[in-house]
C-alpha cells in the first residue's frame, strides 16, 4: 500500500495484463494447428482399430482441443486480475485440467464405441505434438520478431 493508504494502480496481486491475451492467441494457434492432425490421427486409428478407434480418436482430439482452450482462458482471466492470479491459474488450472481429462476418460471408458488404446495414444501424442509444434513456432517468432 502506498503512503496514502490506497492500493497501487496495479493492484495487490501484481501488474495486470491489459489488451489481447497472448495465452488465448497461443491457444487458438494450437487449435488451428490441430486441424492438420485430425485426418492423420483418424486414418491411422481407422487402419488399426476400425470405426470404434475413429470415434475414440475424435473424442480424444476434442479433449485435447478443449484442454488447450481452457488453459488459455484460465491464463487470460488470471492475467486480467493480476500476475499472482495468473500464476495461480497456471498452477491450479493444470491440476484442474488433468482432473477434467481423467473424468472425461472415466465417463466413457465402458461405452461400446470406446477403444482405450487409441484414446490414450491420441491424448498423449496430440498434446505433446501440438506443444512441440507451437514451441518451435514461438521460438522462431521470438528470434525474428515481426515475421
Amino acid at each position: 500500500m502506498s503512503v496514502e493508504g490506497k492500493v497501487p494502480a496495479d493492484g495487490m496481486l501484481g501488474p495486470r495484463v491489459e489488451g489481447p491475451s497472448p495465452a488465448m492467441a497461443v491457444a487458438f494457434d494450437i487449435v488451428r494447428r490441430s486441424v492438420w492432425a485430425i485426418p492423420i490421427a483418424v486414418i491411422a486409428s481407422a487402419a488399426f482399430w476400425g470405426l470404434d478407434g475413429v470415434f475414440s480418436t475424435l473424442y480424444g482430439l476434442a479433449i485435447v482441443i478443449v484442454n488447450f482452450l481452457l488453459a488459455g482462458w484460465l491464463l487470460q482471466v488470471g492475467g486480467r486480475i493480476g500476475a499472482a492470479a495468473m500464476g495461480a491459474a497456471a498452477m491450479f488450472g493444470f491440476l484442474l485440467r488433468l482432473g477434467l481429462i481423467m473424468v472425461a476418460v472415466l465417463a466413457v471408458r465402458d461405452q461400446p464405441w470406446v477403444e482405450l488404446v487409441p484414446l490414450g495414444l491420441t491424448i498423449i501424442i496430440t498434446h505433446l505434438g501440438l506443444l512441440f509444434w507451437e514451441l518451435r513456432h514461438i521460438s522462431s517468432s521470438l528470434a525474428f520478431p515481426g515475421l
